[in-house]
């Protein structure tokens, strides 16, 4: 199902339901509903089409209704938004169909049950950035169900009523009246201030923008605000803008941080705030991302910054600044790597405004608007001084191409509505920063890193004299159409940026006429254009200085031109201050002009035009009649006949199409009717309002009365909350004594503490020290133990061997007596012969050796008597360390058992200090 089918038939269920309210015609208004929340109709609204409006009139009307159903409610209101997305719409949602009073009668009447946020959503979302009379109709209401739920302990309807009750208060002066002439005031503001410990960062922004509203030029605001409590102010916003809980966050932190720099005081605070720099760097960090949303607040808080004098140079060395040594070495590295990566890793601040020049997302205008205005503002401060540094050259450099090619890929100028507006201020910041660029080649000493004239040749190069002229026609035709002689009030802000677009242009053509081919031509060629008398008086007659001046400069050189229209040019200027004068009387006068509808003035013209054409044919036929009976024989009758035939089949197909006129004519009338019916209940809906005005001034009245019977009760007040406040001054006193006490106690505690540490420190070390001593008495107790077990065994080997030797020596002694005998023998029988002479000499060889074997053993066992002394030696040596570490071990046990009572002693002195 298309657009127009589906509003025709949700038109027709409204007309249905408004009639007879049935289970039926609700079921079939809701299922409408439902199809067209499925279609796209985000610029439903601004179409301007009159099938679209009558539909949201009607379903307003349905929201607004008592007896409605709360599920058709529901998805109606769903629907509505669904279609505020943009700001254009909300704005025709709040203005022109009243859809804030309708959804705040809605919550007066369901007041005893909120638990539905869907209303307070969408009236959250149409009153951001909206001024809200106080006098409408059921905003007193809300503002009380506001402060009524906000100061109760319902946490899921709190942040809602928050966010609504900020944007009702932000910038408007009524509503804050009101709220601080209620009895309960003081009250409301101890909730809010004590809101600013609450754990969510949404509710603390939100509790900061009341507070800001109510209470910033008052002696409430002057503490809240003052210069102890404003750095952490300023620390916290920043910490929430960068890393906040979400956009909606980043929204309202904004907005608070903007309507705090309104404050001269709060701006020099900024001005003298340390970490300014650091914060303005983490927040245009936010720009390197690709939501439009986001950056555009970003954008805002920056271009809030520029408007304060203090804080505009600081602002400029953030973006300008290079990347630092350790980036640029970084990118030299990364020359050969993917050219993303390098990027970001060497990417300046200045670098994400121009990304948003020209970023392709969708919905990003808003973005690259207020970018360009942006680096309007910091080139024009960047350029103030004598000279420039080389960083902002280098970024001027850079950003020119980017700025050629924004030119460039600006087509033709859409037909009215944003969209035009968007397109004329895109063009007039383009050609502003082209002509700041062109001022930097000109008169500055120092060139640019390519050459001031290099530069000068690429920008004629790329700007052509078509280019130029194609822009000024296409923006002289929407400025043509849209002339401040037949145009409405309402475009006048169109027709201003259109005419300043035009001469930024021209004044561009005319800084590049002497470089660039048939620029000269083309230029004075579009000054004596007479469509060019709407921009030039409109320039003239502005109240921006630097538009008349370029309007001057301009007429200057158009005013010796043989075809430039000064006629014209003079009576559209005085049309215009006649225009302004004849605004300004109705102003003042506040006369109510009501003027007959044109389509009522047409319709008698076509119904006249059409009687005198009917009367003239019949006419025609009578005559025609009577000259056949006066000629009946004529033989050119019939030619009289065919000639008369076309004429009458002429005015009859004539007559259809005048008749088709008076149709639509018809229709136009009924719209007509519709809209005096409109202007007759928004009639009676102002008179409403006054008698309520005039009730509530009856109500003042009264007030005041009360008040000042009241004032002396104040008074006495006053005195006894002084009274209260010396007492308060003396326990103060007392408690600043007792603080001082709990110092001192902390600061003892705090040394007790680390003795304690100190020896539990040493106690780790001695226990350390313990085991290793305790192993080193095992390793001697198990060494004694083997030497003790070679001693036994040498003992026994001793032994042996002194058995041995006593063998030895007894066999020895028996064979000494042996030899002896021999001898004996030898010198008895010498003389037996020779051959016992022989054996005497084996005899005498044997018995050397076993002297030999005899001395050998001697030997041994001297060895074997000096090893068993030395072993007794060790044996005594190794019992007396022995004997030693056990002492040491004693005297570590003993200690240890010490160091064990003081740390269990200390506990307990620890834990008596605490109680």
């Amino acid at each position: 199902m298309d657009m127009t089918t589906c509003l025709k038939s949700l038109l027709l269920a409204i007309q249905q339901y408004r009639a007879s309210m049935s289970t039926h015609n609700t079921a079939t208004l809701q299922r409408h509903v439902e199809e067209l929340s499925g279609l796209k109709c985000d610029q439903l609204l601004s179409s301007g089409r009159v099938l679209p409006s009558e539909c949201v009139s009607g379903l307003v009307e349905v929201v607004g209704n008592p007896n409605s159903g709360a599920g058709l409610a529901g998805t109606v209101i769903a629907l509505l938004a669904q279609l505020a997305r943009d700001e254009d719409s909300r704005e025709m949602l709040h203005s022109s169909y009243h859809l804030t009073s309708t959804l705040a009668s809605v919550i007066h009447q369901h007041s005893a049950t909120p638990g539905e946020p869907l209303v307070l959503q969408v009236l959250q979302k149409l009153t951001y950035n909206t001024r809200v009379f106080h006098s409408a109709n059921y905003i007193h209401e809300l503002i009380d169900f506001l402060m009524t739920n906000i100061q109760s302990n319902n946490d899921d309807i709190t942040m809602p009523c928050l966010g609504l009750m900020a944007n009702l208060c932000r910038n408007n002066h009524s509503v804050q009246g009101h709220i601080k002439s209620l009895d309960n005031v003081k009250a409301f503001c101890r909730t809010l201030v004590s809101f600013l410990a609450h754990n969510s960062l949404t509710v603390v922004v939100f509790t900061l923008s009341i507070l800001a509203s109510l209470t910033l030029n008052d002696k409430v605001g002057e503490k809240l605000f003052d210069a102890k409590n404003i750095h952490q102010t300023f620390q916290l916003v920043f910490n929430i803008i960068v890393n906040g809980d979400g956009t909606l966050t980043r929204k309202y932190s904004v907005d608070l941080l903007v309507d705090l720099l309104k404050s001269p005081k709060i701006a020099d605070y900024l001005t003298r705030y340390e970490h300014f720099s650091a914060c303005v760097s983490q927040v245009l960090g936010l720009l390197h991302g690709k939501e439009p949303d986001s950056a555009a607040k970003v954008l805002e808080l920056l271009l809030a910054v520029c408007s304060v004098s203090g804080l505009r140079a600081l602002l400029c060395d953030v973006v300008f600044q290079p990347p630092g040594p350790r980036l640029r070495a970084g990118l030299g590295r990364r020359q050969g790597a993917g050219r993303e990566g390098g990027y970001k890793a060497v990417e300046q601040p200045g670098l994400a405004l121009v990304k948003w020049l020209s970023v392709p997302l969708e919905g990003a205008e808003l973005c690259s608007l207020k970018a360009l205005q942006l680096l309007n503002e910091l080139l024009e401060e960047a350029l103030a001084g004598d000279s420039v540094s080389p960083c902002v050259l280098s970024f001027v450099e850079m950003l020119l191409p980017v700025l050629l090619e924004l030119l460039k890929g600006l087509g033709s100028a859409l037909q009215g509505g944003p969209p035009l507006r968007r397109h004329c201020l895109c063009t007039a910041h383009v050609t502003h920063l082209l002509i700041h660029i062109l001022h930097i080649t000109i008169t500055l000493t120092r060139p640019l890193l390519c050459g001031k004239d290099e530069t000068r040749a690429l920008v004629s190069c790329q700007v052509g004299a078509q280019l130029c002229l194609s822009q000024v026609e296409s923006l002289l035709a929407c400025c043509h159409d849209d002339s401040p002689l037949t145009s409405q009030p309402s475009d006048g802000d169109l027709v201003q940026v259109t005419a300043e677009a035009v001469l930024k242009t021209l004044d561009l053509m005319s800084k590049l006429r002497g470089q660039v081919k048939d620029m000269e031509t083309s230029f004075y060629r579009m000054l004596q254009d007479q469509r060019m008398v709407s921009p030039f008086s409109v320039a003239l007659t502005s109240h921006h200085r630097e538009t008349v001046q370029t309007g001057l400069a301009l007429l200057v050189e158009a005013t010796p031109l043989p075809d430039f229209p000064s006629l014209i040019l003079g009576e559209s200027i005085a049309a215009n201050n006649a225009y302004r004068q004849r605004e300004l009387e109705m102003s003042v006068k506040r006369v109510a002009v009501e003027e007959v509808p044109p389509t009522r003035r047409s319709f008698s013209l076509s119904d006249s035009s059409t009687n005198s054409s009917s009367k003239s044919v019949h006419s025609l036929i009578e005559k025609i009649q009577n000259g056949f009976e006066e000629h009946g024989e004529d033989v050119r009758v019939s030619e009289i006949i065919d000639v008369y035939e076309q004429k009458l089949s002429a005015l009859a197909s004539k007559e259809s199409r005048l008749q088709d006129l008076l149709e639509a004519k018809a229709l136009a009338l009924s719209q007509a009717d519709r809209l005096i019916a409109q202007n007759r209940f928004q009639k009676a809906q102002a008179e409403d309002e006054a008698r309520k005005l005039g009730s509530l001034l009856k109500e003042a009245t009264r007030r005041r009365e009360e008040l000042q019977g009241e004032l002396g009760s104040q008074v006495l007040e006053v005195e006894r909350s002084r009274a209260d406040t010396q007492e308060l001054l003396q326990h103060n006193a007392r408690l600043q004594h007792d603080s001082q006490e709990h110092q001192a106690l902390k600061g003892a505690y705090n040394t007790l503490l680390s003795r304690f540490s100190e020896a539990e420190q040493l106690l780790k070390e001695l226990q350390m020290s313990h085991i290793s001593l305790n192993k080193q008495t095992d390793s001697l107790r198990k060494s004694h133990e083997a030497l003790q077990l070679q001693h036994d065994k040498t003992v026994s080997v001793l032994e042996e061997r002194e058995s041995k030797v006593k063998s030895l020596q007894s066999d020895l002694q028996q064979r000494g007596d042996d030899i002896t005998a021999l001898r004996e023998e030898l010198r008895a029988g010498e003389a037996q012969g020779k051959e016992k002479d022989r054996e005497r000499r084996d005899l005498e060889d044997t018995v050397d050796v076993l002297r030999k074997e005899l001395s050998k053993t001697e030997q041994a066992r001297k060895d074997a008597n000096i090893r068993a002394s030395s072993l007794e030696l060790q044996k005594g040596q190794v019992a007396a360390k022995l004997k030693q570490k056990e002492d040491e071990l004693d005297k570590h046990s003993a200690m240890i058992a010490m160091i064990h009572s003081l740390s269990s002693g200390k506990l307990k002195n620890d834990v008596n200090l605490s109680l």
